[in-house]
């Protein structure tokens, strides 16, 4: 099941009536997680550039697509390593502020996954 998600501000996103305060993910089965940022700010110094670490995972194979809240003001890119990685696992990636990327999650079709960056 797809979770909804309501409402997105500066350091929070909800999701089915639950408010987190940190960067999320939601794998293709509905479960969400806390993003672990520290294997792109290991490699990057900062958690706006997604490494192929952190790409590796939050990759499922089943989902070709991958909607990214890129932050309110959209500054999260991917690195050329996991753009790389993505486009040899043939998943579709969406990278847009996190504001538009709810919309776009909560109206997709078929399965996917996300992660949401809620800052910056």
């Amino acid at each position: 099941m797809k979770p909804t998600i309501e409402q997105t501000s500066f350091g929070s996103i909800t999701i089915e009536g639950t408010t987190f305060d940190h960067d999320v993910i939601i794998r293709p089965d509905g479960q969400i997680e806390k993003r672990k940022k520290k294997l792109s700010k290991a490699v990057y110094g900062t958690s706006h550039i997604l490494s192929l670490a952190e790409a590796k995972h939050v990759y499922e194979p089943a989902a070709k697509r991958l909607i990214i809240g890129t932050g309110q003001a959209g500054n999260v890119q991917l690195s050329e390593e996991a753009a790389d990685y993505f486009k040899h696992k043939q998943c579709q990636v969406d990278l847009l502020p996190t504001p538009e990327a709810i919309h776009v999650w909560n109206e997709s079709a078929g399965p996917a996954m996300s992660l949401f960056h809620v800052t910056c």
